[in-house]
């Protein structure tokens, strides 16, 4: 049987060496590469070439949605598999609308991670349970056209704060690029032309 080839993509040694154990002493797997940040992540995947890259959200040198969006742009055919502390719903769908293919939270059990790497192999989509919830409550309760997301919200508070976009990156493990989006975004539901007027609206706050 061939072996299924892995790539670990995370910042924290303990964490990137105990996956590592885990996938190198699991029968039919084999841990072929590891990166501990984004930008390493990014150049040296495409020579890996693996089956499935277990990748962290929260990175030095970027993020792992942004990696995952980079080398899916790039034409790669990895899959892939977040594996993070997050599991608010807008981490979720930034994940998936990157190119993810899975989305495992980092309290999951050893046996159930390995079986999740199988389960994409073989063609699923696996999700930690509580994911799977969050994704199927999204459809039941649709949100409005110009009703702002829990991020773009989080993004407007640090705003209203005086904060740089630089700083609401790094508060919120987005990357700058991301909080532009989420501001652009803001703007249109809203109908607004600028923060000002924005923070205005949403906090009642007088010009």
């Amino acid at each position: 049987m061939d072996l299924i080839t892995i790539s670990i993509v995370e910042d924290i040694a303990e964490i990137r060496e105990g996956m590592r154990f885990l996938v190198n002493q699991t029968p039919g797997f084999a841990c072929i590469s590891v990166y501990a940040n984004a930008e390493d992540a990014y150049t040296g995947l495409p020579d890996d070439a693996p089956d499935i890259v277990i990748m962290d959200i929260a990175l030095p040198q970027g993020t792992g949605i942004d990696c995952i969006k980079k080398l899916k742009a790039k034409g790669v055919t990895i899959q892939f598999v977040v594996f993070t502390v997050f599991e608010d719903s807008e981490q979720v769908f930034d994940a998936l609308a990157a190119g993810a293919n899975g989305y495992l939270l980092k309290n999951t059990a050893p046996d159930k991670i390995i079986a999740a790497l199988r389960d994409l192999h073989e063609g699923g989509s696996p999700m930690t349970l509580s994911i799977a919830r969050k994704v199927v409550a999204s459809f039941h309760k649709p949100a409005e056209k110009n009703e702002l997301s829990q991020r773009e919200m989080d993004v407007l508070t640090l705003l209203s704060k005086g904060f740089l976009y630089k700083e609401i990156a790094g508060k919120l493990f987005i990357s700058t690029g991301t909080v532009k989006q989420h501001i652009h975004n803001i703007y249109e539901k809203l109908h607004v032309q600028n923060r000002t007027e924005a923070i205005n609206k949403i906090f009642n706050r007088k010009p």
